[in-house]
């Protein structure tokens, strides 16, 4: 008897930890990151060596006010955990922000509890590489930084499709 009740006890914690983690999710979480902020000033005019923009060169830093990127480094770097693929640097444009929001990705309301603070027109972002793409598909994708966006964005459009839309 005894076994049995710790197997349920095990049970039953496994269960409550597998929710707390699904309920502590943002909506539409795929596209906005919930990595913890990493705060240092040195980042303006850094680069990853290691990992490469669309144009082969270092990958350049897109933005820290508001802090960006998936890891909130300031970088639009990947990896396993970022099912959303946020690699395209975007100054982003009122007329982007609603249409993702007409999409269900609500990124101009603020969700502090993420580290996320709401975008406004002019905000740099490291968007999800697919709606970035839909949103150009669509006509309302917003300009792009093409040093700070990762080559992993030439799975989702040419690179002739990111020049077009590059930031002047």
């Amino acid at each position: 008897m005894k076994t049995f009740f710790c197997s349920l006890f095990l049970l039953l914690a496994f269960v409550g930890a597998a929710q707390n983690r699904a309920t502590k999710q943002p909506p539409n979480s795929v596209c906005v990151p919930n990595a913890p902020i990493q705060k240092n000033k040195k980042m303006e005019n850094i680069s990853k060596r290691n990992e490469k923009n669309v144009l082969g060169s270092p990958l350049r830093i897109a933005g820290t006010k508001p802090m960006t990127g998936y890891y909130r480094d300031g970088f639009c770097s990947t990896g396993d955990g970022d099912t959303g693929v946020h690699v395209v640097a975007a100054v982003v444009t009122d007329e982007f922000l609603q249409y993702s929001k007409s999409q269900g990705n609500d990124l101009i309301t603020p969700l502090t509890a993420y580290g996320f603070p709401g975008l406004k027109a002019g905000d740099t972002w490291c968007l999800c590489a697919a709606r970035w793409k839909e949103a150009f598909d669509a006509g309302a994708a917003p300009p792009v930084l093409l040093e700070a966006t990762h080559e992993k964005a030439l799975r989702y459009a040419t690179l002739e499709e990111l020049k077009s839309k590059a930031k002047k």
